[in-house]
């Protein structure tokens, strides 16, 4: 039987899994750096980290706090400049998969990063949306990690920054994983995580949330799974969330 765990520890597990060995991945700060590097360290040791600023091949013993951390490019098999790590390695079709994150998604998986509100009078101004276009664009595979509720999941966008229809592969919430149904692109319930009921990610999604007649259980952190999450703390920090 599994120990217990959190919420975002489940989230990060379940990313983790979606990586194969010798997967090439493009990497954030966060929870996406957590599942790709716990997936490093259990079942996929080569496992290709991909930062934005640079570095391939980091395999650092902490969590970055920023893509400069200075562990990343020590531990990396090289470094090489950030034009580069888009034009050779990202928009040529060298990457396997991308993890992103945003502060709302809808239906078809397209994000926002830019504001909350009016453009122009916004409630939050956000940091924008850097790479995340190009990782949508031209990584095999996209992955989207976010913690699930309706003012995250929404029926409508403030601001679309980046376009996921067709791009983004799953949604890995702390309540369950999405895919989009082939036919139309559109978000689905595929897989709850367990001691999530169906109508917990209902009332979490601003939209109605189309539910698979298959919606698989998901498996909960093995012991091996979580003691490697949990060793994996940003430098000076008493936890790595």
């Amino acid at each position: 039987m599994s120990a217990a765990y959190a919420a975002d520890e489940m989230m990060a597990v379940a990313a983790a899994r979606r990586l194969a060995d010798g997967t090439v991945c493009f990497v954030g700060i966060g929870l996406p750096s957590r599942a790709a590097n716990l997936a490093r360290a259990t079942h996929a040791p080569e496992c290709v980290l991909i930062y934005e600023s640079g570095t391939i091949g980091a395999k650092p013993e902490h969590l970055p706090l920023s893509i400069g951390d200075g562990e990343l490019a020590e531990t990396a098999d090289t470094v090489v400049s950030v034009p580069e790590i888009f034009s050779y390695w990202l928009q040529a079709g060298r990457i396997d998969a991308g993890f992103l994150g945003a502060a709302q998604i809808d239906r078809y998986g397209n994000l926002n990063s830019t504001v909350i509100g009016d453009y122009d009078h916004p409630g939050v101004r956000l940091p924008g949306a850097g790479g995340a276009p190009e990782i949508a664009t031209f990584c095999r595979e996209t992955f989207v990690m976010l913690r699930h509720s309706a003012r995250t999941f929404v029926q409508e966008l403030d601001f679309c920054s980046t376009v996921g229809r067709g791009r983004v592969t799953a949604v890995v919430t702390d309540l369950c994983v999405l895919e989009p149904e082939p036919e139309s692109d559109e978000l689905a319930l595929a897989e709850l995580h367990p001691g999530v009921e169906v109508d917990q990610v209902l009332e979490a999604t601003g939209w109605k949330l189309r539910v698979n007649g298959d919606v698989r259980a998901g498996e909960a952190p093995t012991a091996d799974e979580l003691e490697a999450l949990r060793a994996l703390k940003v430098a000076g920090a008493e936890d790595g969330a």
